[in-house]
């Protein structure tokens, strides 16, 4: 939708081949009855350049606001002493002192740990991201090299890594998590604030984005998939879909890696067997609905539990008759990604009653899971020099997708940065000029 939007706007003819019948990718809604329920609890950073000018793009961001201030409620219901609630926040004060005061209060580790992080993250600070070398090591050997302990990467790094790369410390990439942290936490005092839609997703990513592909003229075919692209005599590219041949002067691949790799025309890719080698990653979210209120914040995290992140969906699902509705996101969930519904339900019930006295006794109207097997590419140390840009050897074929080298991990801020460097990739081989749009802001 990225690349479609941009080229439309520099007055390119578009087509847009979607597979499903709505738009939205992955980040998408469904009904259930009378809920409208998003497929998965997606959230978003100020640092987010790239998805906010979406959403400004779609007229949306007001429907999917930013936190004023970062503040995260972590509860560990393992504490020995019982339940203990701590805050991940921030102060106005220049990085890294922004989160010093919320660091030295925080309950979850001892003094030596909270010491111990101030020093790692000043040594995270000093990073590129974009270091080779990085890419080849994992993120807990990195921490364990600078004084992290077992309980300082349960009660902080993963607690933002796992939901961030989706995956936990030991198989993610010193790359990829260098680069959430330090463009997360040590770049602005605002960057990290989180920002989560406030509607169904699919008003946004389907509703008003077709709305605004419609009013630029972008042809948009539903339920349409790509069965096989090739380059004419004269240099086009045809398009092969169910029962039309589209022709073309460029075309954008915007498909996840094991359908691009059966896709590309010979030659495309020097190697082009190493996007097979770009494996995935699953997120498991469950979804539960009370006949009460059983939780007064928007979200809250975990620990001591094997509960990750609980957010309040309630008013965006459209739920009426003094219920709540809370969905559970899980991350990294290759344990528990094909269990049964039957034994979800029998473990992570009691889990948020303990977690929520006010569940104890509760009635719950509704269960019911979704998942997501192949929701992001894995970020395993190496995936770096996997991944391939916006350009391929052939002339007037791009690729795009949050799992191309865009320096980011799976996230919709990845995703929307491939469509920049496939639109302006494009563009540049069509000889027009093109600005990027977060020129002013890089």
């Amino acid at each position: 939708m990225t690349a479609a939007l941009q080229l439309a706007d520099a007055g390119v003819r578009v087509t847009l081949l979607e597979g499903r019948p709505r738009l939205g990718g992955l980040a998408f809604s469904f009904r259930r009855g009378d809920l409208t329920v998003d497929n998965g609890q997606h959230v978003y950073l100020r640092c987010c350049t790239a998805y906010r000018w979406f959403l400004d793009r779609i007229d949306g961001a007001r429907l999917a606001p930013l936190q004023d201030r970062l503040d995260v409620p972590v509860l560990d219901v393992g504490h020995p002493r019982g339940p203990r609630l701590g805050r991940i926040r921030r102060d106005s004060l220049p990085v890294p002192l922004h989160l010093a005061r919320s660091l030295a209060t925080y309950p979850h580790l001892s003094l030596a740990e909270r010491a111990s992080v101030g020093r790692a993250a000043l040594a995270l600070k000093r990073l590129d991201p974009a270091d080779p070398a990085l890419d080849g090591i994992d993120f807990a050997t990195w921490l364990g090299r600078h004084g992290q302990s077992p309980r300082t990467v349960e009660a902080l790094w993963d607690l933002v890594g796992i939901p961030t790369l989706n995956a936990p410390a030991p198989q993610a990439s010193m790359g990829l998590a260098a680069m959430v942290f330090k463009t997360g936490l040590l770049s602005e005092p605002g960057a990290a604030d989180i920002g989560w839609a406030h509607v169904p997703l699919g008003e946004l990513h389907d509703t008003r984005a077709a709305k605004e592909l419609d009013a630029l003229g972008v042809r948009t075919l539903l339920r349409t998939k790509a069965e096989r692209i090739s380059r004419t005599d004269d240099g086009r590219w045809t398009v092969a879909v169910p029962g039309e041949t589209l022709t073309a002067d460029a075309v954008v691949l915007a498909v996840p890696q094991q359908e691009t790799h059966a896709l590309l025309p010979e030659g495309a890719l020097d190697d082009p067997d190493r996007l097979l080698d770009i494996a995935t990653a699953p997120i498991l979210n469950l979804h539960v609905v009370y006949d009460r209120k059983v939780l007064k914040r928007p979200f809250f995290t975990a620990l001591g539990s094997p509960v990750q992140w609980v957010f309040d969906r309630t008013d965006s699902s459209g739920l009426t008759g003094g219920g709540q509705y809370l969905a559970v996101s899980q991350s990294a969930a290759q344990d528990e990604i094909d269990e049964p519904v039957a034994a979800l339900r029998e473990k992570y019930l009691p889990e948020l009653e303990r977690l929520l006295p006010a569940a104890r006794g509760a009635g719950v109207r509704d269960f019911f899971v979704t998942r997501e097997r192949t929701a992001t590419f894995a970020p395993t140390p190496g995936v770096g020099r996997l991944r391939p840009g916006a350009r391929t050897r052939a002339p007037g074929l791009f690729l795009a997708g949050a799992w191309t080298a865009t320096g980011w991990p799976a996230t919709m801020e990845g995703a929307v940065r491939s469509g920049f460097s496939a639109a302006g990739a494009a563009l540049s081989a069509f000889g027009r000029r093109h600005d990027h749009p977060l020129q002013e802001a890089a």
